[in-house]
């Protein structure tokens, strides 16, 4: 239900605002698991693209999101689970891999999974290198990649800032990507490897961005 109340009345809400360009959403299969991998500029990323996405897309998001108090916890919860976010503890030891299990449970009941391969939000505009999470889970699932690229979405709401602004963004869905046959035999770490860089190719496709040599890394604890 808070689904369908998002897809209905905030989607479209959200859309007005922002007035995205939106291309390729025929690329993205309608039923079936499937990953979408984008670039990452902006905490607005997992908003923008779930609100242009042709169907439900779910992404990880900080436990922390759905544990407020009075009403604005309860309203915090109810938008972060109406735009298909799933809370894990980003803490924990065993973090890195829970949040791998619970992609494969998504995708294993035939859901969209939406993924940053560069890991967190690009401060300075570059594309980073991708982690192989997003291989891995492609590989093990036996699920296509739909590259998506996104442009503008950090005016929206800039690094640092809790506030969003009226701002243009560009959101580009990309062919789907099918890597299950091709890699078959192919040992892990080298299959893993060559999917993320192939991804990675295809969202610079779509950013233009500048690419930076190496993994984006979180910025210190303030």
């Amino acid at each position: 239900m808070l689904y369908l109340t998002s897809r209905k009345v905030l989607a479209p809400s959200l859309r007005a605002v922002w007035r995205p360009t939106v291309e390729g959403t025929r690329n993205v299969p309608r039923t079936g698991g499937v990953i979408l991998a984008s670039n990452h500029l902006s905490f607005v990323d997992s908003i923008v693209i779930p609100a242009c996405a042709p169907r439900q897309v779910f992404f990880l998001a900080k436990a922390d999101y759905f544990t407020g108090t009075g009403l604005k916890g309860a309203a915090m919860r109810a938008w972060m689970t109406s735009m298909g976010m799933i809370p894990v503890e980003r803490d924990d030891t065993r973090a890195a891999q829970r949040s791998l299990e619970i992609a494969l449970e998504v995708l294993s009941e035939g859901k969209a999974f939406g993924i940053y391969p560069e890991g967190t939000r690009s401060r300075d505009g570059r594309l980073y290198r991708g982690r192989t999470g997003v291989a891995y889970l492609a590989l093990e699932a036996g699920v296509p990649v739909v590259p998506v690229g996104l442009q503008g979405t950090q005016d929206i709401q800039p690094v640092g800032s809790n506030r969003f602004q009226r701002a243009h963004a560009t959101v580009r869905f990309g062919e789907p990507m099918h890597f299950t046959e091709a890699y078959a035999g192919v040992p892990a770490g080298r299959a893993r490897r060559e999917v993320t860089d192939q991804v990675m190719a295809a969202i610079h496709e779509l950013t233009g961005q500048p690419l930076a040599d190496g993994y984006n890394e979180h910025p210190p604890a303030q």
